[in-house]
């Protein structure tokens, strides 16, 4: 998720869906269950959800990761000793390069302590598995614009459209056009100094 020079660096890898992963220790089961995710209140719904499925369970830690810069994280140990559970989920991860995330550990305690180096084990393990069994993808950030023109420009607009290869979204078309695209991070500003030039074409990010 590093860029190299002054080029955008808008690639970045997640998972494709939901995975599993398990660990056993003494007695105590980690389940760990992986989800591609693209927002905190996508995370808190699943995170809730969880704890409904698995209410008889004594822990939900989890771990997640967003964005294509992977800036926004969080790791958190849901009563377990601190650090012992978040940080080594977010911990594999960081170490498979991963963002758009989010992993929940649910142990089911065994009975007997496996004290902090069996615990940071433990959660490492079966966080570690459920991504080994996830189907690693590429995802490429973007920024999605809304394009107006005008009915004689729109040939203009769509050989832009298909010279920069962007895929049209929300499409109206009168006298007065519109449509929506998603441009990679990489393009916006050659994208935006093409359509510039285009008599009668406005650019505005959507929101």
């Amino acid at each position: 998720m590093n860029g190299t020079g002054d080029q955008t660096n808008d690639s970045y890898r997640s998972i494709a869906s939901r995975s599993e992963g398990l660990f056993k220790d003494n007695g105590s089961r980690f389940i760990a269950l992986a989800y591609p995710v693209e927002t905190e209140s996508e995370i808190k719904e699943i995170v809730a959800s969880l704890k409904k499925e698995y209410h008889d369970a004594r822990h939900h830690c989890y771990a997640y990761r967003l964005g294509y810069k992977g800036d926004v994280f969080r790791a958190n140990d849901d009563g377990e000793p601190s650090s012992s559970a978040g940080r080594p989920i977010l911990g594999q991860i960081d170490a498979n390069g991963l963002s758009d995330i989010l992993i929940v550990v649910v142990r089911y305690f065994g009975g007997i302590k496996l004290g902090i180096p069996g615990l940071i084990r433990a959660y490492k393990t079966s966080a570690a598995d459920a991504i080994s069994n996830a189907r690693i993808v590429e995802k490429t950030a973007g920024r999605r614009f809304r394009l107006s023109f005008g009915y004689l420009n729109m040939n203009d607009v769509m050989k832009m459209i298909k010279d920069m290869g962007l895929v049209p979204g929300h499409q109206d078309f009168g006298m007065e056009c519109s449509m929506e695209v998603t441009v990679r991070l990489s393009l916006a500003d050659k994208f935006l100094e093409t359509c510039s030039k285009i008599e009668g074409c406005c650019a505005e990010e959507a929101e």
